[in-house]
């Protein structure tokens, strides 16, 4: 309650039943995420609208269905420059506002999918994903003595229009039908079916940015946990059955000098 919020949209029409709710505590504002002059723009006008920034939610994305022989060069690229340098540049545009008030909270809608890879089809939505996460741990890392918090969402299936308007799909493949066309086909029974609730996440997410000690990634979704932790434990699994191949790569005392100067510069 009391919040206000500039809202973002490739068309800002699209955010009229929002304005039309909540007045002049909204600010429909222009924005291709991939243009780094348009995510600096659209922060300062929030700053000069409300005075200070509190909260900045990276939310847009897109996903496409398509084997990664497949997936043209332009597709793959676009995947990244949405999914990762859309974050990655209204991150940047907002961090010397969040530097200098000394406050503020960073919030990464990523996906389970940028935890836990591997789904046929998902290769250039996921490797962004992935990146997503990267670049968040990274962050947190360098903006914690300026009092900035950094928290990466991540939801399995959520009921919205995602498997319809957010999900592009290539053409039938012939060479993958096994893995990527199975996928496809899987994920087409599943619109309307996913367990996540929007409206509950969206309540999540609000709690989330308003909390002293928020965690840097957060799961949602019973499925989301399950998967992860049984990726977890394969993980772990196959780290250890090669762990004696793994140690014996190092000079005797090279990973006790590595480790002794990690720990010095906070890693």
């Amino acid at each position: 309650a009391g919040h206000r919020l500039v809202a973002t949209a490739r068309r800002p029409e699209d955010l009229d039943d929002l304005v039309a709710q909540y007045g002049d505590r909204i600010r429909a504002v222009a924005l291709d995420i991939t243009d780094a002059a348009a995510a600096q723009a659209a922060i300062q006008i929030a700053v000069e609208e409300f005075g200070r920034l509190d909260v900045v939610v990276n939310n847009a994305g897109y996903g496409i269905i398509s084997a990664i022989e497949e997936t043209s060069d332009d597709d793959f690229r676009a995947q990244i420059e949405t999914n990762l340098f859309g974050v990655v540049n209204v991150t940047k545009a907002a961090l010397p506002v969040l530097r200098k008030q000394r406050f503020g909270h960073v919030i990464q809608i990523s996906s389970i999918g940028g935890r836990v890879a591997g789904t046929p089809g998902m290769g250039a939505y996921q490797t962004a994903k992935f990146a997503v996460g990267g670049f968040s741990e990274s962050l947190s890392n360098e903006v914690k003595p300026y009092g900035i918090k950094v928290t990466v969402v991540e939801p399995s299936g959520v009921r919205t229009d995602w498997l319809a308007a957010s999900l592009n799909t290539g053409q039938a493949s012939e060479n993958y039908d096994q893995t990527v066309d199975a996928m496809y086909r899987f994920l087409a029974t599943c619109a309307d079916s996913q367990p996540g609730d929007p409206v509950r996440i969206a309540k999540i997410i609000i709690d989330i940015a308003d909390t002293d000690d928020p965690p840097l990634r957060l799961l949602l979704g019973s499925d989301a946990i399950a998967i992860a932790e049984e990726a977890f434990k394969a993980r772990a699994a196959e780290d250890e059955k090669w762990a004696d191949v793994g140690r014996s790569a190092d000079f005797p005392d090279g990973a006790q000098e590595m480790r002794a100067a990690y720990g010095r510069v906070g890693g």
